[in-house]
C-alpha cells in the first residue's frame, strides 16, 4: 500500500471491513442503479462485468481494510480484477466511472448505518483502496494498448512484405508471360517470312504449316489456362459433369501427353485396375488435369526419366498418383507449389517454361469436381508425386444390363417440374411430353409442395431458387411426407462441391446444373429410377 495508507493504519478498520463483507449484496444493489441511471445502455460493457465480479471484490476489499489497509491484499485485489479487462470492449472512461460510483456508495452506506462519522483517514482508506483498483487497471490498459499497437504494426510490416512479394510475383509472370508469347511469335513470323522468298515450294509450305500449327496450339493452350483461372476465380467456369470412367480420362491425358513426353525420352507407366472407377465428373476437365500434371512431370525431370501413373480405389474414393524421378520440390515450396505463379526456382535454366499457373488450375479443377490434391517430394533431385482423390459413384445394380438411350426413352415416368421461370418450365415439360412421359408443373415453392403430395410424382425436377419455399425446404418436406417413393433431382446454376453437399442433405437423390442436357436427363431418369 501507499505511504499515505500506512499512515493511516491504526484506525478502527476491523469494523468497517466487516460492514463491507456483512452488508455486499446490499452495496452491489444500490451500485448497480447508480451506475445504470448515470449511463446509457449502449455504454455500460463495464458495468456488467463488473457487476459479476464485485461479490469477490467487495469480499477481499473488506478482508484488506479489516487487516489494518494491507498493502499487498489491495494490489492483489485490483491485480486479478485488471487481468480480467480490456478483452471485452471497456472504455478507460466507463471503468473510472464505476470505480468512482462504487467509492460515493460504499462511503454513503458506510456514513448511514455507523453510530459515528467517518474519521478522514478512514475515508481515505476506503477511496484509496478503490483507486488502486483504477490505478491498477489503468496500468493494465496502457499494457494491453501497447500490445495492440505492437500487433498492428507487426500486422502491417506482414502486410507490407505480402504486398512486395505479390508485386514481385506479379513483376516475374509477366516478364514470363512476354517471354513465352515471344518463343512461338517467333518461329509463325519467320516461317511468314520464308513463306514469302520461298516461293510455292509445296514441301516447304507443308513444314511450315505443321510447325505453325504447333505454335498456334501452344499459344492456344497459354491463353485457355489464363482464362480458366480467371473464369475460377470469379466463379463463371461451368462444369458439364456426367458419370465417367477415371482409366479412360487416364488413358486419354496419356496420349495428349504423348509427343512431349516422347520429346524428352521418358518412359511412362500406367497402372489402372481391371474394373471402372466411376466419377462424377466433368471428362475434359478431368482429361485437362491429368494432361497438366503429366506435362508439369516430363518439364521437371531430366532427359530418359521416368512418370509412373496408378489408380487405384480406396474405399468411396478413386485415388490416382502420378509420380516422377525428375527435379523434385524443396521442402519450403511444398506449402505454396499450388500458389498462383508460383514456379520451383532451377536457376538459369528455364527451359521447362510455363507461367506458374498450372498446378494452380489443377488444384482448382479438383477441388469443383469434389475432390483433392496434395503434394509430396523427397527433396531436390528425387523427384515428386502428386495424389488426387476423387469421390467414386455407387455401382450400377448387379445383373442389370444399361438399356440404350432409345430404348430408355420409352420408359414413361411420372415427372413433376417445379420452376418459378415460366419458359424453362414450359419448355422442359414439352421436351419430357415429347419422350413420353406424364409431367405435371408447378410455379413456386408452396404450390410445388401441394403439387407434389397430391399426385405423388415418380421424379420432381425442382429448382432451387424458387419464391415462397426455396427448393431445399420443398424438397426436405416432400421427402418427409412422400419417403423414397419419389426421386428428387435439384435443378440450379450452381455446381459447387458445396452446392452438391447442400442439395444431398435437404434429401435430393441428384444434382442437374442449368442448362441440362436432354440426353443426360433421360439418362438420369432411365438409369436411376429401377434401382429404386
Amino acid at each position: 500500500m501507499s505511504t499515505d495508507a500506512t499512515a493511516i493504519r491504526a484506525g478502527r478498520y476491523a469494523e468497517i471491513g466487516a460492514i463491507i463483507r456483512r452488508d455486499s449484496t446490499i452495496l452491489i444493489d444500490r451500485w448497480a442503479h447508480r451506475a445504470a441511471a448515470e449511463q446509457p445502455t449502449a455504454r455500460r460493457v463495464h458495468h456488467a462485468v463488473l457487476l459479476d465480479e464485485l461479490p469477490e471484490f467487495l469480499e477481499e476489499l473488506g478482508n484488506s481494510l479489516a487487516e489494518a489497509g494491507d498493502a499487498a491484499h489491495h494490489c492483489r485485489v485490483a491485480h486479478r480484477h485488471a487481468e480480467q479487462r480490456w478483452h471485452t470492449g471497456w472504455s478507460l472512461s466507463e471503468l473510472i466511472r464505476d470505480f468512482r460510483i462504487l467509492r460515493l456508495v460504499v462511503l454513503d452506506y458506510l456514513d448511514d448505518c455507523m453510530d459515528r462519522s467517518l474519521h478522514l483517514a478512514e475515508v481515505q482508506a476506503v477511496g484509496l483502496a478503490l483507486d488502486e483498483a483504477i490505478e491498477t487497471s489503468v496500468a493494465r490498459y496502457v499494457e494491453y494498448r501497447e500490445g495492440q499497437l505492437q500487433e498492428l504494426e507487426e500486422g502491417a510490416r506482414n502486410h507490407a512484405e505480402a504486398l512486395r512479394e505479390a508485386d514481385r510475383r506479379k513483376n516475374e509472370f509477366l516478364a514470363t508471360l512476354a517471354h513465352e508469347l515471344r518463343n512461338p511469335l517467333a518461329p509463325l513470323r519467320n516461317s511468314l517470312e520464308v513463306v514469302r522468298l520461298s516461293g510455292d515450294s509445296p514441301e516447304t509450305v507443308r513444314r511450315l504449316r505443321e510447325m505453325m500449327d504447333r505454335q498456334v496450339t501452344q499459344m492456344t493452350r497459354l491463353v485457355e489456362d489464363l482464362l480458366d483461372v480467371a473464369r475460377i476465380s470469379q466463379n463463371k467456369l461451368t462444369l458439364r459433369q456426367d458419370r465417367v470412367d477415371l482409366r479412360d480420362a487416364i488413358e486419354k491425358a496419356a496420349q495428349m501427353n504423348a509427343p512431349l513426353r516422347e520429346s524428352r525420352k521418358h518412359a511412362l507407366g500406367l497402372a489402372v485396375p481391371p474394373v471402372p472407377l466411376p466419377v462424377f465428373a466433368d471428362e475434359s476437365r478431368l482429361i485437362q488435369v491429368f494432361v497438366n500434371l503429366l506435362n508439369n512431370a516430363a518439364k521437371y525431370t531430366p532427359d530418359g526419366g521416368r512418370i509412373a501413373v496408378a489408380a487405384t480405389r480406396d474405399g468411396a474414393e478413386a485415388v490416382v498418383r502420378v509420380r516422377d524421378n525428375g527435379n523434385g520440390i524443396p521442402s519450403d515450396m511444398l506449402t505454396h507449389i499450388f500458389d498462383l505463379f508460383t514456379q520451383v526456382d532451377l536457376g538459369a535454366d528455364r527451359r521447362q517454361g510455363g507461367l506458374g499457373i498450372g498446378l494452380t488450375l489443377v488444384r482448382r479443377l479438383v477441388e469443383l469436381q469434389g475432390g483433392t490434391i496434395t503434394a509430396a517430394s523427397d527433396g531436390v533431385g528425387r523427384g515428386s508425386e502428386f495424389t488426387i482423390r476423387l469421390p467414386l459413384m455407387e455401382p450400377p445394380a448387379e445383373n442389370r444390363s444399361d438399356p440404350p438411350a432409345a430404348a430408355a426413352a420409352t420408359v414413361a415416368r411420372h415427372v413433376l417440374i417445379v420452376e418459378d421461370n415460366a419458359d424453362g418450365r414450359e419448355s422442359l415439360a414439352t421436351l419430357l411430353g415429347l419422350m413420353g412421359h406424364r409431367v405435371d408443373v408447378a410455379e413456386d415453392g408452396p404450390s410445388g409442395v401441394e403439387v407434389a403430395l397430391a399426385v405423388r410424382p415418380e421424379v420432381a425436377l425442382i429448382d432451387i431458387g424458387l419464391p415462397g419455399l426455396d427448393g431445399y425446404a420443398v424438397a426436405s418436406r416432400v421427402r418427409a411426407a412422400l419417403g423414397r417413393s419419389v426421386f428428387l433431382v435439384a435443378l440450379t446454376g450452381h455446381s459447387q462441391p458445396e452446392d452438391r453437399r447442400r442439395a444431398a442433405e435437404a434429401g435430393f437423390d441428384a444434382h442437374l446444373t442449368k442448362p441440362v442436357e436432354p440426353e443426360e436427363l433421360q439418362a438420369l431418369i432411365a438409369d436411376q429410377l429401377p434401382k429404386r
